[in-house]
């Protein structure tokens, strides 16, 4: 019998390629935002772009997950792709902001199928033994793309325009596209399942609610305003109709009794604290290093390369270690690096100087990667290939739930302790309303205006914006506090390439 060429390699490729897409368009667009409002308008709208892309990405990923579970991988994978480069170029020639929020719910719902899969694809095609390396080259890859998006997003926006955030995505999703057509050869097979309808449009709906009310609040709406009150309201009703339906559905979208195994639960709350966190370091280190010691949009995301940098390795290493130490113990040098980085964000001053900021980016990236790939390999550990897409789908999932929660959040927590410190500042210097009119942050951030700023009132704003990021990693050590709790609720259990014997992973030929 002729053994099946192995085309491994070539898969992997399109797998990566797919995650550098749908992670890197979770932030790509946010550096370009201020110059597509200035061209197509629609500055009170501009908020819809961003969310449409996560709503329909966090409420399709559950769900193909699920989907691939019963009808295979290879059709949804695809599937995904398409209509993520189809949204794309949608998004490239937009013409209204309307329009381009519309295209990037389309960009979403294939972002929300290729997340998961890729990773689910990864445990089918590779034995035990490989899984932890190419589960960390996947998680460096993603935790790359969710860093770097912002920075190329700026860049590309200065030299070829906004249009190419968007349009840079359909040779790579070509790419991604023949490889896995050509080389990827599933031999699951399937039986006829019912699909579970009711819980989909449910959840889709939950996320919804929840995902506008907390992107309009405080901003659009006042958080007691009927818009935002009845969202919520729309969340909880339709969120415990989920509960409901889920619990007595034959097929469920997000399987309730998966969480009665430990070391199933405990990753995935881990997914979401750490997703909760390292959303807040991504955002506030460079806006810390462009209000605090000025300089670009662009130059102030570099300072985010030291962060990438230990992902990658700490992802990697997460990976390696799988096959020798325990989950728990992987995470446990994990949660002690991830915990100390974001202590020592919590102790900067307007006195901080580069360098140590540079180390303690290292350390928090090097405890977060490795999160990347040991909770997704922890969160199948116990689940054959007819669950496992269902549980690296949940998993992903209450990772984003964890970012929108954590930016939201910590974002209202950092936005009313500096406008109390500038407010306490300028009535001490005895300034009152005159120090008020130079109070608007972004002219900090902007380096033009920057130097119109008299100096005794740049040192009290800078002082102001420093101090409440510094108190809002602060308040972000409690979701990491209670990841040191979640490890320690981990069980010991690990990956052994030489114990009982799996099904045998896929061929690709």
């Amino acid at each position: 019998m002729t053994k099946p060429k192995d085309n491994t390699s070539l898969i992997l490729i399109g797998l990566m390629l797919a995650i550098l897409m749908s992670a890197m368009d979770n932030t790509i667009v946010t550096t370009a935002m201020g110059t597509i409002v200035s061209q197509l308008g629609g500055m009170e709208q501009f908020v819809w772009v961003t969310s449409a892309y996560m709503v329909a990405v966090m409420a399709g990923t559950p769900i193909f997950g699920k989907l691939s579970d019963m009808y295979g991988r290879k059709r949804f994978f695809i599937f995904g792709i398409i209509t993520f480069l189809g949204g794309s170029v949608l998004c490239g020639i937009a013409g209204s902001i309307a329009q381009l929020s519309i295209f990037r719910a389309i960009q979403g719902i294939g972002g929300g199928a290729l997340m998961p899969i890729a990773f689910t694809i990864i445990y089918d095609i590779f034995p035990l033994e490989k899984r932890g390396k190419m589960t960390g080259l996947l998680g460096a890859v993603f935790g790359t793309s969710s860093i770097f998006g912002p920075l190329l997003g700026a860049y590309i926006t200065d030299t070829l325009g906004w249009h190419w955030v968007f349009f840079i995505n359909v040779p790579i999703g070509l790419v991604c596209l023949v490889l896995i057509i050509l080389f990827y050869r599933e031999s699951l097979s399937r039986s006829k399942q019912r699909i579970d309808w009711g819980g989909a449009a449910t959840l889709v709906g939950a996320v919804v609610c929840l995902m506008f009310a907390l992107e309009l609040g405080g901003e659009t709406y006042p958080w007691d305003s009927t818009a935002i009150l009845s969202l919520f309201a729309g969340f909880a009703v339709l969120f415990i109709a989920f509960l409901f339906i889920e619990t007595r559905a034959e097929e469920p979208i997000i399987s309730f009794s998966m969480f009665k195994n430990r070391l199933y639960a405990t990753s995935s709350g881990l997914a979401l604290l750490y997703g909760s966190v390292f959303i807040v370091a991504t955002v506030f280190i460079p806006i810390y290093v462009q209000g605090v010691f000025g300089g670009s949009a662009t130059n102030s995301g570099l300072i985010l390369m030291p962060m990438m940098i230990g992902s990658v390795i700490g992802s990697m290493l997460g990976g390696m270690l799988s096959t020798r130490l325990s989950y728990r113990t992987i995470m446990t040098i994990s949660v002690i690096c991830f915990v100390s980085g974001i202590f020592a964000l919590s102790t900067m001053s307007i006195d901080t100087t580069r360098t140590l900021l540079t180390l303690y980016s290292i350390l928090t990236g090097f405890g977060v990667g490795y999160s990347f790939s040991v909770l997704s390999m922890a969160a199948v550990h116990h689940f054959d290939m007819r669950q496992r897409g269902a549980a690296t789908s949940t998993n992903s999932f209450l990772r984003s739930l964890g970012m929108t929660l954590g930016i939201t959040i910590f974002g209202i927590v950092q936005r009313n302790l500096v406008a109390g410190e500038m407010r306490l500042a300028f009535e001490g210097m005895g300034l009152g309303q005159a120090g008020q009119s130079f109070g608007d942050i972004r002219e900090v951030l902007s380096p033009e205006k920057r130097g119109e700023i008299p100096p005794p009132v740049l040192e009290t704003i800078t002082e102001a914006l420093s101090s409440s990021i510094a108190h809002t990693f602060m308040w972000a050590l409690i979701p990491a506090g209670l990841a040191v709790l979640v490890v320690l609720c981990m069980p010991n259990d690990r990956i052994s390439p030489k114990g009982k014997r799996e099904e045998q992973p896929q061929h690709s030929s």
